[in-house]
């Protein structure tokens, strides 16, 4: 199985280049799966439901989200009537909808998607990721009911990243980093057979500070005061994430090789 991951989809530049673009790449990298990091879709702060569901349309076959999750209060009802939309396993034990799914692809082979908030940095204590990743894995082995699985670890530090990496080598396919909007350069297959990058980068205008206008932020750290609102870039923007291909029946992964598109970062296509 060929999986695309997208990470965090940046404003409107980015909702922009995902309906205008995603369908050609999807396309190119003959991928069967697409999933998104829709975090940041709407303003920078999480993603309404109309901002979901285009993006849904436009070729995702699910999205994650992430801390900003319910910043956008429709997603509450909306996240519970769409099950390919998924927000963090350990948010909160109120919150709506799932932080796992399962998902076929045109040949009715299975993905687990699932995604989980680091606690290291981050701006309120979440429940600790690795015991509520365990118990999603547990019920999920690899070569089991599921062909292929996804983790997406949402978090500020690398080496939480890292470690959930290793936590889950030779459990998953794939666990990718999202949240920082800077991909890395780290992408390898772990030792047990999980495909690993600790940030996917995001689909927004790289001419700004982590997809924002630069104006407002360079204002506050020189100055220490704030003027204005942060609000994000407008321009062309890069679609950036990680295309991973799978063994069908170990359900771990062959091969990881980064992707960018468009915009300002220099363009890579795997074959």
């Amino acid at each position: 199985m060929r999986i695309l991951f997208l990470g965090d989809v940046m404003g409107r530049a980015g909702r922009r280049a995902i309906t205008e673009r995603l369908s050609d790449l999807r396309a190119r990298l003959k991928a069967d799966l697409v999933v998104v990091n829709a975090e940041n879709a709407s303003g920078g702060r999480g993603a309404t439901a109309g901002h979901a569901q285009l993006l849904l349309e436009s070729g995702a076959d699910a999205l994650t989200l992430g801390d900003h999750a319910f910043d956008q209060k429709d997603m509450m009802a909306f996240i519970d009537r769409e099950p390919r939309v998924i927000r963090p396993l350990n948010f909160a034990r109120e919150a709506p909808g799932r932080g796992a799914t399962v998902i076929s692809d045109a040949r009715g082979r299975k993905a687990l998607i699932t995604q989980a908030l680091g606690q290291v940095f981050m701006s309120r204590p979440y429940d600790d990721p690795f015991s509520a990743l365990d118990a999603v894995l547990r019920a999920h082995p690899p070569g089991g009911m599921v062909q292929a699985a996804l983790v997406d670890i949402h978090a500020e530090a690398t080496s939480e990243k890292m470690a959930v990496g290793h936590f889950c080598d030779g459990r998953v396919s794939m666990v990718v980093g999202t949240h920082t909007h800077v991909p890395t350069a780290d992408a390898q297959v772990l030792p047990r057979g999980t495909a690993y990058l600790s940030d996917a980068g995001m689909c927004g205008d790289y001419d700004s500070v982590i997809g924002m206008d630069k104006t407002e932020p360079l204002r506050r750290f020189i100055t220490g005061m704030s003027r204005d609102r942060f609000t994000p870039a407008e321009g062309e923007a890069t679609l950036s994430g990680v295309l991973v291909e799978t063994d069908d029946r170990s359900g771990l992964a062959r091969s990881i090789q980064p992707v960018r598109d468009g915009g300002r970062l220099a363009p890579t296509h795997p074959a």
